[in-house]
């Protein structure tokens, strides 16, 4: 499958599966982060290869104050909590890895998940030896794995959309959850936010449209434009390719919104920040040996092959206005879970800095 901007509108169209220099020269020449024009609803992903995300979460009206509403303990180093959540009206939950040493207050670090974010279970979670718990459990750090949001990018949107449902991320975790997890946890009240995929933009986008919340951020394998033409074909891939709606998200294509969220026009609001990005370049690496998953050998390279553009495009803009970033543009390698976590380990020198462990 190869990715067509048409008239602004991300399209679907037939071609030989190439992620090579072919694929990365055309989406090359899109690097602009000027006009993009419009994000439609038409989806940029096949119906066949749309994951169906199902009902839509049910939403209350008898939320009117944040708070925890419950605790479930998964082992001695971490516990589930339940928030109630009046900007999300519902109760949503959060997984949280406690530090090695809890005699003083520990810095915070919140994880983001990607486009298919489950509710109730992180993926930063899993990965064996290579997981989150098991990276973290020597760690003076408390973890906050956010669940849910799926192909949302963790934003505030217009409309409730039908496959969806109402998404208030920004103001979930910006305004209701820091205050409870400082509470819940004597926290040092300092913060850093990390992210995969969607959420390594989400995470970006947070860090620099709330500037005094995060004093760094690592990201890996995201795109960082809301505005130019291959920031806007990659989320509305995001978004359709869980069914989803753009339209919902920022209804008006013209909308301030678009340009206040695009992280490479306001990257001098990263000024000051420790910032951590990594990226492959879509073509198959050492975890794809002998694979035949078309999917995530087309599909996985191409978006891969993207998120390589993009990453390139907002290291150089964050070099235009010399704010230091360290970037590791990993070589081989397709967008999955095995990547990430390998990252985790190579971003921790930056956000153990960004957190004052260092």
């Amino acid at each position: 499958m190869a990715l067509l901007l048409t008239a602004g509108t991300a399209a679907a169209s037939p071609g030989n599966g190439s992620v090579g220099s072919g694929s990365l020269g055309s989406l090359g020449s899109l690097t602009g982060s000027s006009g993009a024009g419009s994000v439609g609803a038409g989806s940029s992903i096949p119906e066949a290869l749309q994951e169906d995300p199902g009902p839509p979460p049910a939403l209350r009206d008898d939320i009117t104050t944040p708070e925890i509403v419950g605790e479930k303990v998964l082992s001695a180093q971490a516990v589930q909590l339940t928030i109630a959540s009046p900007a999300l009206r519902r109760h949503v939950t959060v997984q949280v890895l406690l530090p090695h040493d809890r005699s003083v207050p520990r810095p915070t670090l919140y994880m983001l998940d990607g486009v298919s974010a489950r509710n109730n279970n992180s993926g930063w979670m899993g990965g064996g030896e290579m997981s989150a718990p098991t990276f973290f459990a020597d760690k003076n750090v408390n973890v906050v794995l956010i669940n849910g949001g799926r192909a949302s990018l963790y934003t505030d949107w217009d409309e409730i959309d039908p496959k969806l449902g109402l998404n208030k991320w920004e103001t979930y975790l910006t305004q209701e959850l820091p205050g409870l997890i400082d509470a819940k946890l004597a926290t040092n009240g300092v913060n850093a936010i990390a992210g995969n995929s969607m959420g390594a933009q989400a995470a970006v986008m947070l860090t620099h449209r709330h500037p005094d919340l995060y004093r760094g951020v690592a990201a890996f394998s995201g795109c960082y434009s809301t505005n130019d033409p291959l920031g806007r074909l990659v989320l509305q891939t995001t978004i359709t390719s869980q069914g989803g709606d753009p339209t919902n998200m920022w209804s008006d294509p013209q909308s301030p919104e678009w340009l206040s969220h695009d992280s490479v026009r306001n990257a001098d609001q990263l000024r000051g920040k420790q910032i951590y990005l990594s990226v492959s370049n879509g073509l198959p690496g050492k975890f794809e040996e002998g694979s035949d998953d078309m999917r995530r050998l087309v599909l996985g390279g191409t978006i891969e092959a993207s998120a390589n553009v993009c990453t390139h495009i907002f290291e150089s803009r964050l070099k235009q206005l010399d704010i230091p970033v360290t970037v590791d543009y990993a070589g081989a390698g397709v967008h999955e879970w095995d990547y990430w976590r390998v990252q985790l380990p190579k971003a921790w020198p930056t956000l153990e800095k960004a957190l004052g462990l260092s």
